[in-house]
């Protein structure tokens, strides 16, 4: 049984965050040939599930980078989180470097999570950011604090590494940049590649091969585990250079592609001419 570890935001899902007709058939095809399936992604099981193409799914969902394992069935087996006292320190330095702060909790996102930003200007960013009163997370009872994302505009993108910077070898954390704008902090035990391994373990399963998808610079950690890696025609250039294979973006069914054509798992289609 081959393992397809496959992220969603810039691989799975095109432009308009969806799941294209061409991509779903080509998941049902491999799941009829026993293959495994597993969307692994920084996404929020919450906005994993809004997905229509999802909600018609029966497959394990890897959600916030590794924090969260979800079976098929869609129970919890597996949480990673940071400490309160640790959340409060890295708080604190990110507020003192300028940049926007999202809170990822078992309450959900605070004061949302990434994908309902997308679209959204500057000016109500900076509006969501200043506003929000961030000490009534702290109140919540039995609170989680699985991840936060510290978000930089595109025209600031050196905030970036100034984060990371501020940030490396100073807590027991992992750190990855999900898009060129974020850096996503996560406990160390929360990471893409590590999910994979220990849900074989959780399961007692042994896969012949992992094959990952991905576009994000928190793809990287399942490449690291992966016998097969993938980016996507949209990765940026760090990213495919870590890749085994490129395939096409995800406007054009790049993940469809890349099964049907480069690693040849499914039926086989006529390919196209070029002129």
């Amino acid at each position: 049984m081959k393992c397809l570890s496959i992220d969603l935001d810039g691989t799975l899902l095109n432009s308009e965050h969806e799941i294209s007709d061409e991509n779903v058939d080509t998941l049902n095809e491999l799941q009829q040939q026993g293959h495994c399936i597993i969307l692994n992604t920084g996404r929020a099981y919450a906005d994993v599930i809004k997905l229509k193409a999802v909600q018609n799914m029966e497959v394990p969902i890897f959600c916030i980078n590794g924090s969260n394992i979800y079976s098929s069935k869609r129970d919890l087996l597996y949480e990673a989180t940071l400490s309160i006292s640790v959340y409060k320190k890295i708080f604190s330095i990110l507020k003192e470097l300028g940049v926007g702060i999202l809170v990822y909790t078992n309450y959900g996102g605070f004061p949302s999570t990434l994908p309902p930003l997308h679209g959204k200007s500057r000016e109500e960013l900076d509006v969501l950011f200043h506003e929000f009163k961030y000490d009534e997370i702290l109140m919540k009872e039995n609170l989680k604090i699985y991840k936060l994302i510290a978000l930089t505009h595109f025209d600031q993108l050196e905030k970036v590494e100034t984060v990371k910077k501020a940030l490396a070898g100073k807590f027991d954390i992992s750190l990855a940049s999900s898009f060129p704008n974020n850096v996503e902090i996560t406990s160390s035990e929360a990471h893409k590649g590590k999910a994979l391994l220990r849900y074989q373990k959780m399961m007692n399963i042994s896969f012949d091969e992992i094959i990952a998808f991905g576009d994000g610079g928190n793809d990287l950690a399942q490449f690291e585990v992966a016998d097969i890696s993938i980016a996507m025609g949209n990765a940026p250039l760090h990213v495919q250079q870590k890749a085994d294979i490129i395939t096409k973006t995800n406007d054009e069914n790049g993940f469809a592609y890349a099964v049907r054509h480069l690693l040849k798992l499914t039926r086989p289609e006529e390919e196209p001419t070029v002129s």
